[in-house]
């Protein structure tokens, strides 16, 4: 079985441990830090490597941990028609950035703590993982989300679960197609580019004064953006999260409008990697 190096080597924790603040000599011309080198498109070898498989697992088990406790959440705030004895869309929003904390900062190490099929296709277009990988990655987080969902349902039983819509995502009445996508672009934007910040290589530099820690942050900002954007499409900004609830629910209306739970996050996950990579730290993305 390979140690936790190879985890270190092959995961998204590919930096060195940060120096305390102020206790070497700062340099105007040198870095004190290294930019990873970018992750080749397709790497075989990985095939081969427990570590691999490892990470997949983890990035499975991290969604449907997810899905199992933000859908649980979901269900029993619209449970309920007063809203008065449940912890309401503020908590449904600490529901869903609190998860991603946790589970961010337990698969940091082993997976890089996706979580997320956009914010997998925002790292790979940076070059952070290979295409391998990130299909993995994607692959697992879908299936972990089936699974967690299932497990809702299993819970409420098939009448109940289907009376509350399953916790799906849907573009609410009111709104057009277009505000659903343009919200979700939007929101994923806002997580991604909080990921490419809050895990940038120059947050180990000497003369950095933030704090590198990367899961509060990212938790954070999937709880603003779900306060923002629960009222227009239940806030989705997670692929795996969509297709799980929609295929556990699996109902037309479930169906209608999946395509921009999908669609948006995507742009966005680009749109962000596009932002933080060229113009906040001018790395152009290497063939």
């Amino acid at each position: 079985m390979e140690g936790k190096e190879e985890d270190v080597r092959l995961g998204a924790n590919k930096f060195n441990e940060r120096q305390p603040l102020g206790t070497a000599a700062q340099s105007q011309d040198d870095k004190d830090y290294k930019e990873p080198p970018p992750a080749p498109l397709f790497e075989p070898s990985e095939l081969t490597s427990w570590s691999f498989y490892r990470a997949g697992i983890a990035e499975f088990m991290a969604t449907f941990l997810f899905l199992y406790i933000t859908v649980l959440t979901v269900m029993g705030v619209f449970k309920d028609t007063t809203k008065c004895t449940t912890v309401g869309i503020q908590g449904i929003a600490w529901a869903f950035g609190g998860m991603i904390f946790a589970l961010v900062y337990c698969t940091a190490g082993i997976s890089g703590g996706h979580i997320n099929p956009a914010v997998t296709f925002g790292l790979f277009l940076a070059r952070k993982l290979s295409l391998t990988r990130a299909v993995f990655y994607m692959l697992m987080q879908c299936l972990g989300a089936i699974c967690g969902a299932g497990v809702v349902k299993g819970f409420y039983g098939k009448k109940n679960y289907e009376l509350l819509n399953g916790g799906a995502n849907m573009v609410s009445p009111g709104y057009t197609k277009g505000d659903g996508l343009g919200a979700e672009i939007v929101g994923t934007f806002v997580l991604v580019y909080t990921v490419f910040s809050a895990t940038d290589a120059k947050r180990s530099a000497r003369d950095s004064h933030v704090p590198i820690l990367a899961p509060l942050p990212i938790g954070f900002a999937v709880f603003l953006v779900h306060l923002a954007t629960i009222p227009i499409t239940g806030t989705g900004i997670n692929p795996a999260r969509s297709l799980g609830a929609a295929i556990i629910f699996n109902k037309d209306k479930a169906w209608d409008d999946h395509w921009i739970f999908w669609v948006g996050p995507f742009i966005g996950a680009a749109l962000a990697a596009l932002y933080h990579q060229v113009v906040i730290r001018a790395i152009p993305f290497k063939k």
